[in-house]
């Protein structure tokens, strides 16, 4: 069988899903929220774009869908007050295997665009569009040159090789 038929979650409601059993996971993600913060202030500076691109690798599925998605815009939104700059768009591309519980992520996105309303205001849940791209990392995913920021906290350490 297929590799990439093999490796992926199981449904959000199964028992041993990733989902019910995610919390080392974000404990990471956690830990490692300086590097993005560091990352995307590199990045962002650098361009200062109308609309920033960000991807997540393996998003998967779950209560961290949107942590290092949370993180990324956090990072942008303190930096545009800081350096008294324009808040861009955000074109958020969430991708995973197409067996990922892709409808429980679609169902997260209001539940996410309230939270940043809550705690950053409508200027930056306005601004901010959420889609989905399933597809397996040995196949090209984006168009060249068409993102600025690409996260993965745990996808692509499954890669044996650079895809082409």
């Amino acid at each position: 069988m297929d590799a990439k038929m093999i490796l992926h979650m199981n449904a959000v409601d199964h028992e041993i899903s990733y989902a019910n059993n995610s919390s080392f996971q974000k404990q990471v993600i956690l830990k490692i929220r300086p590097i993005i913060e560091e990352s995307i202030t590199d990045a962002f500076k650098k361009i200062v774009p109308v609309c920033m691109k960000v991807a997540d690798l393996g998003c998967s599925s779950g209560p961290n869908v949107f942590l290092a998605i949370w993180h990324i815009l956090d990072s942008v939104h303190g930096i545009c007050q800081q350096e008294q700059l324009k808040l861009p768009e955000f074109e958020v591309l969430l991708n995973d295997l197409p067996e990922n519980d892709f409808n429980f992520v679609f169902k997260s996105i209001p539940g996410f665009y309230e939270r940043l309303k809550k705690e950053r205001g409508d200027m930056l849940q306005e601004r901010c569009f959420i889609g989905g791209v399933a597809g397996s990392f040995y196949h090209r995913l984006f168009p060249t040159k068409s993102l600025h920021f690409v996260h993965s906290s745990y996808g692509i350490h499954w890669l044996s090789k650079v895809s082409h």
